[in-house]
């Protein structure tokens, strides 16, 4: 019997044919997908191959009911891949076999070997395509430095981005109606008769019912990179059914972070969030001046999942003998990372602010 045979096609819709064709039919060199165009293209004979819109690749990307999802047992890519891991940052990532890989996509470090892959992984069911190319991501590199304050003009005009490595990353989103009974205090101000500020203070409970969309979870715990989560934010309006031409000429990076573990850092996000619009209507509802002590408990119901790669470019800069790393969300071009400070330029900063201040106090004093 086959492994997939008697599951429900939702269980297994992750499963895909052998599609990547990676050879140019017009002179045999290897196509590629392409950022810019959206299509697989050929750079030597200009061949052009353009993939399916939203609209044409059939239903959307199913959400997966989470709990049958710990049967699931479909782990296909659509090609045949190998996997190879860092021995400098312990980045881990999926290339075709194909390919080649001398340099870790994370770091850039040539310091990489291939494992097995034995692991028993889903597919992704879905993929945010790149929109951003390698040139405009080196553009938006010189544009997002130049209007750093505190950078010194010399790093500003002289540095360059080393090679860009595009890499699709794995995200768990996660779909659910809550309901929460909270408790909480709410304040309203009021003057004494000498003029100071008072506040009394009132108890309210109530239920608290929201609609969950899209949780996203970073779904790698061997990339610990703080910049990759700061720009994290997709469009999933665009969000495409998975297929492994989007995945040609770039890397992708499997889930280390499994589902239940997922759907745990899910939860604590999805309550912070909450406990904010809880806040935020019982200051509306009561006229209140502040909340404060909220507690709440809350049940998830029809929790649902995808799990889908999304773009991200990471590269990194040298200036004054220190390695700057930084990363470019593939699809909106938002950037996040480290760059080199100006002592000479914090310094003046501060002697104008206590300028400033100086100025003020004297003029309202």
């Amino acid at each position: 019997m086959a492994e997939n045979e008697n599951l429900p096609e939702e269980i297994v819709q992750g499963a895909t044919e052998d599609i990547t064709d990676k050879k140019c039919p017009n002179c045999g060199a290897t196509v590629a997908y392409d950022p810019a165009t959206l299509s697989m293209t050929c750079e030597y004979c200009g061949y052009h191959k353009e993939l399916p819109k939203p609209d044409e690749a059939g239903t959307a990307t199913q959400e997966i009911d989470f709990n049958s999802a710990k049967l699931r047992t479909s782990k296909d890519w659509g090609a045949k891949k190998k996997n190879i891991t860092c021995k400098n940052c312990g980045g881990s990532a999926m290339y075709d076999m194909t390919e080649t890989a001398s340099t870790c996509p994370f770091c850039g470090s040539t310091n990489v070997m291939p494992v097995d892959d034995d692991e028993d992984v889903m597919a992704p069911g879905g993929i945010v395509p790149f929109e951003i190319s390698r040139e405009r991501a080196a553009e938006l590199f010189k544009s997002w430095l130049g209007k750093k304050l505190f950078a010194p003009s010399k790093a500003k005009k002289s540095c360059e981005a080393k090679e860009f490595h595009g890499i699709y990353l794995p995200y768990w989103t996660f779909d659910s109606q809550t309901t929460s009974s909270y408790s909480a205090s709410y304040g309203k101000d009021y003057k004494d008769k000498d003029g100071n500020t008072k506040t009394r203070w009132y108890k309210c409970s109530g239920v608290h019912d929201e609609f969950i969309d899209d949780e996203v979870v970073y779904a790698s715990t061997k990339t610990n990179d703080s910049n990759i989560k700061t720009v994290s934010s997709f469009d999933f309006s665009k969000l495409r059914d998975y297929d492994p031409q989007f995945i040609a000429g770039f890397a992708a990076e499997r889930y280390s972070l499994g589902l239940d573990d997922g759907w745990n850092i899910a939860q604590s996000q999805i309550r912070a969030k909450l406990e904010q619009h809880i806040r935020e209507n019982v200051r509306a509802r009561y006229k209140a001046d502040r909340v404060k002590d909220v507690k709440l408990a809350t049940s998830y119901d029809k929790i649902t999942f995808k799990y889908l790669l999304a773009p991200i470019w990471i590269s990194n800069f040298k200036f004054n003998g220190t390695i700057y790393n930084f990363v470019v969300n593939g699809q909106t071009g938002r950037i996040a990372g480290k760059s080199p400070v100006s002592a000479f330029r914090v310094i003046i900063a501060i002697i104008l602010a206590i300028v400033a201040l100086g100025l003020l106090y004297y003029l309202f004093s």
